[in-house]
């Protein structure tokens, strides 16, 4: 069981997109699905043609211009989006239709305003209507986390049987919590048709900050693949984060016991990438890639970083692909971190001299919430003329 690998599917350039204020423009969106290729991701979804003549151009591109990895296309249930999906990946190296439709009664009665029965009839019609046309047909049940278990199940089973190869299950209103959603996951896996051959995937929104444990809550449970966006961006609340997910997929190797194709050391500048595309800037205590996500300012955790890193890191920062002095400088530092500080920094002072330079941090750190490297120097500088000072005063004295 060992080696089960989760197909890593990042809709970053579609469901991504859909951050209010965001706009990839084509050569963005190629920009970062040439990223998003180095980085390893199975499936790239780069966009809803039929959405608009711009998104329809930019999915083209990246089809046509990109190796060794699936592209998508997003498309409803309607021949008109099936023909425009086709047009934008007829040339790609390997293509992946979309398709979607709501399947819960709330969905299905205020949105769409059809029957059960019509739904499940245009999402089976969809499916033989796109054979043949795509490298890869994937089906999504939107709002599955809020559809009655055996009408989706019904409407998986029509689906697989009329062609499609990959089914999703949307928690599309961030609404499920984690052992609900590896219930249904379970539940679609023990009761779907052709089990065998049928990928699952999941697709999670973060509405209650629970995206990534919903996903990975699903794996555990067996699902085969994950729908996730770069530093989480998305509608809304946003989807689950892709550093995060994987990166405790590697942290926890022991209990997930599942593999990926992400090459992690490329994680940081793809974030870092889509932040600046997307105009986007990082919460500073953002896991894995926040500016704070591998700094210490508490004296005793920074002893302990200094002593073993594993005491209060469980991950590297370089296997993420960062390489910096994680050490936060302020009125919580101890001595200890002041000493190594000292150290990195190249100075190199008497135990008195330390202990005078220690105090005068302490001053300046009560007043100042982050002390950097220009305030020590400045300290440390200021510190060795009067020790210098008092040294030639005593000589001449």
């Amino acid at each position: 069981m060992g080696d089960r690998k989760v197909i890593v599917f990042d809709t970053t350039l579609r469901d991504g997109e859909q951050t209010p204020g965001v706009n990839f423009d084509k050569e963005t969106k190629y920009k970062i699905a040439n990223k998003l290729a180095s980085l390893g991701v199975d499936v790239i979804e780069a966009g809803f043609p039929a959405a608009s003549n711009g998104d329809f151009e930019a999915v083209k591109y990246v089809g046509e211009n990109l190796d060794g990895v699936t592209v998508a296309g997003l498309s409803r249930c309607v021949k008109s989006d099936i023909d425009r999906t086709y047009e934008a990946l007829k040339n790609a190296k390997k293509s992946r239709i979309h398709l979607f439709i709501a399947t819960s009664d709330i969905h299905l009665k205020y949105k769409l305003k059809i029957s059960r029965d019509e739904a499940l009839k245009m999402a089976v019609d969809s499916v033989k209507y796109a054979l043949g046309k795509f490298d890869e047909i994937q089906f999504s049940a939107e709002d599955a986390s809020r559809t009655d278990w055996d009408f989706l199940i019904k409407v998986f089973n029509e689906v697989i049987d009329a062609g499609a190869k990959i089914i999703n299950i949307p928690d599309t209103v961030g609404y499920a919590v984690p052992k609900e959603f590896g219930r249904l996951v379970e539940y679609v896996k023990d009761n779907i048709h052709d089990r065998e051959n049928v990928t699952i995937s999941v697709h999670c929104h973060n509405d209650l900050g629970m995206a990534v444990v919903n996903s990975l809550s699903a794996v555990e449970s067996g699902a085969d693949q994950v729908e996730v966006t770069v530093c989480g961006i998305g509608e809304r609340a946003g989807n689950a984060a892709l550093e995060e997910v994987i990166m405790a997929i590697n942290t926890r190797k022991d209990y997930f016991n599942v593999i990926h194709g992400i090459n992690t050391k490329e994680i940081y500048s793809t974030c870092k990438l889509v932040s600046e595309m997307a105009g986007i800037e990082l919460q500073p205590n953002k896991a894995i890639v926040g500016f704070n996500a591998f700094r210490h300012t508490a004296g005793i955790h920074q002893h302990g970083v200094i002593n073993n890193k594993a005491t209060y890191e469980i991950m590297k920062p370089e296997d993420i692909g960062i390489t910096t002095d994680h050490i936060s400088m302020g009125k919580l530092s101890g001595r200890n971190a002041f000493e190594l500080k000292l150290k990195n920094m190249g100075f190199n002072l008497s135990r008195d001299e330390i202990n005078i330079a220690f105090k005068r941090f302490k001053d300046v750190a009560d007043n100042k919430k982050v002390v950097d490297d220009e305030d020590i120097r400045e300290i440390v500088e200021d510190v060795i003329l009067n020790s210098k000072s008092f040294k030639e005063g005593e000589l001449w004295g």
